[in-house]
């Protein structure tokens, strides 16, 4: 009785084992198919994090350095347009200077001819109707126009006051039929061209 409930039970056990191996396969094979987790993946980003912050700061660094060597150079660039324009403006001026001082020169020793000129209208003034005197002063009126378009004109002197920088006195009279300081003779006529006086006048003045 007893042997034929074992060979039941090792019957049953028997019959119940290949189900058992199957579900246990099953796990196996379930536990192959999902991936499994890699931990050293998380130990592997914070040496790649920390590598990144430094290669950022190295690119912050570079930079900055780039920024400050570009102010620098636009500094240069802006003091050394400053000098340019500096001298730019300096070597106009100095040619301006230069041709204005010799545009003077030139009108200067215009002057002379046009004292002889009016010196001869005065050995003339006998015989003002005669074609000689004509000729002389219509040539001084020609000369006076052409300075006056060139910008040059006579000096107010007779009957003015006395100024130091227009008129050059040569003489002085005591005369209580002037007044204090008072021109009362021209011996030579002054011109001026804006504000640079070509030849001062020569004056007499009184009291």
């Amino acid at each position: 009785m007893e042997e034929n409930k074992n060979t039941v039970e090792e019957e049953i056990l028997t019959e119940e084992a290949p189900e058992n191996d199957a579900e246990c396969q099953e796990e196996v094979a379930d536990s192959a198919s999902e991936p499994e987790k890699d931990d050293s993946s998380d130990i592997e980003d914070a040496p790649l994090k920390f590598k990144d912050k430094k290669r950022l700061k190295k690119a912050e660094a570079e930079l900055d350095k780039l920024r400050a060597e570009l102010a620098d150079e636009q500094e240069k660039y802006m003091r050394l347009y400053a000098e340019y324009d500096n001298f730019r403006r300096r070597s106009a001026k100095e040619r301006e200077g230069v041709y204005a001082e010799a545009y003077c020169d030139a009108l200067e020793q215009i002057l002379p001819v046009i004292d002889n000129l009016e010196r001869a209208v005065q050995y003339t003034a006998d015989d003002p109707e005669s074609p000689m005197a004509k000729g002389i002063e219509l040539t001084v009126k020609s000369c006076v126009e052409a300075l006056n378009k060139m910008g040059v004109y006579e000096i107010e002197a007779l009957g003015k006051q006395f100024d130091p920088n227009l008129h050059n006195a040569v003489m002085h009279v005591e005369d209580d039929a002037f007044g204090e300081n008072e021109i009362v003779e021209v011996f030579m006529k002054g011109y001026i061209k804006g504000d640079k006086v070509l030849r001062f006048s020569m004056v007499k003045v009184a009291n």
